[in-house]
């Protein structure tokens, strides 16, 4: 008897949306659509796209100590999880530079966490579309696979237009519409089929 491979049947969600369900109302989640980074049997990554903290760009280069920004940059900064909030990420479109520390997520998105690229940021010199973030949201192997299942999660594919070009505010209602669903009217309570 051959054993079966079941890594091949394993459907991973890298570069997908994970948009909270009303039942995590009571968790740092509570109202967020998080861009999943990275998703292998080991666990899965992303960064939070639409939750600002009270901190703009200019902060995070005046506390690194890149001088001479170009221009201010009062972009909000993200809380892009509850892991590791001390430190920073870099979402952004693909672009021809060589950035020091990057994760090439799609044809269309990377995830940078080295200093080069918030330097370039700063000077007008790197990816145009861009978001900040301090933090990451990180599940163990297994576990966000069981979040689904208990209905904590919406999932869709990535959009690259609403990480970089819809309102933060927005960011949410567009994504759900792209799904043919009304946020506002999602029920707090799930149930199985």
């Amino acid at each position: 008897m051959r054993s079966m491979d079941t890594t091949k049947d394993q459907t991973y969600l890298k570069d997908n949306f994970l948009i909270a369900m009303p039942s995590l109302s009571d968790s740092m989640f509570a109202n967020t659509i998080t861009y999943l980074c990275e998703h292998t049997s080991q666990g899965a990554m992303g960064i939070v796209i639409n939750h600002p903290l009270d901190m703009c760009f200019d902060e995070v280069f005046e506390y690194l100590k890149i001088t001479n920004p170009c221009e201010s940059h009062n972009e909000p900064v993200m809380a892009g999880g509850p892991v590791e909030m001390n430190r920073g990420f870099v979402l952004h479109r693909q672009n021809d530079s060589p950035w020091e520390s990057s994760l090439c997520i799609s044809n269309d998105i990377s995830l940078t966490t080295s200093l080069d690229v918030l330097e370039a940021i700063a000077h007008n010199k790197g990816p145009k579309d861009n978001l900040i973030a301090l933090g990451y949201a990180g599940w163990g192997a297994g576990q966000l696979e069981q979040e689904l299942a208990n209905n904590a999660w919406l999932t869709l594919p990535a959009d690259a237009d609403i990480i970089f070009n819809i309102p933060i505010e927005q960011r949410l209602k567009v994504a759900t519409s792209q799904l043919g669903i009304d946020w506002q009217l999602i029920s707090p309570t799930a149930g199985h089929a």
